[in-house]
């Protein structure tokens, strides 16, 4: 744990300052605003990972009074709940470690918080966030009328003879209502993990990182635990209402996580193969494209759940060994 000085909490005030100009750039509604959300997170990551908890702390408190100030205190509220306090918390979690000896590892050794605890711990809190802000607005079927009927509006003036049924509309909004929250869980997850992945990248490179770089095919696993939630979001899915908003949410959040322990997996069973590179590609491209290979990436996270702890030798940042629990 590193001490806080003036130093690392000016470092994190400016990262707050740049985390909120990203997002207030997003508000411009320019083709790039999805990129300044999605880096949003990333100043505030670098600082926790490179800095200590004090300078992510400040980092978020800067960001939200800032925008609170320029845009909105609801909005400051939501991407606090949603992106800068789970991304601290995701920084604060990396720099966590133990004497290896502790839990029956070599003695002169740490054991770093399981990568397979962090990312399940990035999936609960961007549950939770979501949860939260459901709450605060909601949980109806406005949007998904709203923008159903929107569609439906378009389609009829590019072609008058466009005609669906009020059955059919109905059918519509109700998977929107569904698909939505599934699809919001989904990307927010792979955006901050992706943030976190870059920001660990960064910190290694500049030498300020406290966790050394680790073999994230052989531990980026969800915790086992985690599939129960994943099945009971499936359950609530199909309740109706606004239990049916957050079980969507719960599938979207926990698949998400699956889907990215199935990408490692992927990496991990294909390391050493003189075709791994192509078939690489074909995998990610065909995720992209196609959406349905993606249920076998998904179907292999949770079919593999082991926990391995990284291991490093004490004061040093190398790479790790990892052991599993």
């Amino acid at each position: 744990m590193k001490t806080p000085n003036a130093t690392s909490l000016l470092t994190g005030a400016l990262a707050g300052v740049t985390a909120a100009l990203l997002l207030l750039g997003a508000n411009t509604q320019s083709y790039f605003a999805i990129l300044f959300v999605a880096a949003a997170a990333l100043p505030v990551l670098i600082v926790g990972l490179g800095w200590g908890n004090a300078a992510a702390a400040v980092a978020v408190v800067v960001a939200g009074l800032g925008l609170a100030m320029f845009a909105s205190p609801l909005s400051a509220l939501f991407v606090v709940i949603i992106m800068l306090a789970p991304a601290a918390w995701l920084s604060h979690l990396a720099n966590l470690a133990r004497p290896a000896s502790e839990l029956g590892g070599p003695d002169g050794a740490l054991a770093w918080y399981p990568l397979s605890d962090i990312l399940s711990h990035l999936v609960l809190l961007v549950t939770v966030g979501a949860i939260i802000i459901g709450a605060i607005t909601g949980y109806d079927d406005r949007l998904a009328s709203l923008v159903v009927d929107q569609v439906v509006i378009a389609m009829k003036a590019q072609d008058p003879q466009y005609n669906l049924s009020p059955e059919v509309i109905e059918q519509l909004k109700a998977a929107f209502n569904i698909g939505w929250p599934l699809l919001f869980g989904t990307l927010w997850v792979m955006i901050l993990f992706t943030a976190y992945y870059v920001a660990s990248r960064i910190v290694q490179m500049s030498g300020k990182n406290l966790r050394p770089r680790e073999d994230m095919p052989s531990t980026l696993r969800m915790h086992r635990y985690s599939i129960f939630a994943f099945l009971a979001g499936l359950v609530l899915a199909f309740m109706g209402g606004g239990l049916a908003t957050i079980g969507a949410v719960i599938c979207g959040t926990f698949g998400a996580g699956f889907l990215l322990a199935g990408f490692a997996v992927f990496h991990f069973r294909t390391r050493g193969k003189s075709w791994r590179l192509p078939v690489l590609w074909i995998g990610y491209m065909s995720v992209l494209i196609f959406q349905v290979p993606a249920f076998f990436f998904l179907l292999s996270g949770l079919m593999d759940t082991r926990r391995a702890i990284a291991l490093s030798p004490a004061g040093k940042t190398t790479d790790t060994e990892t052991k599993d629990l």
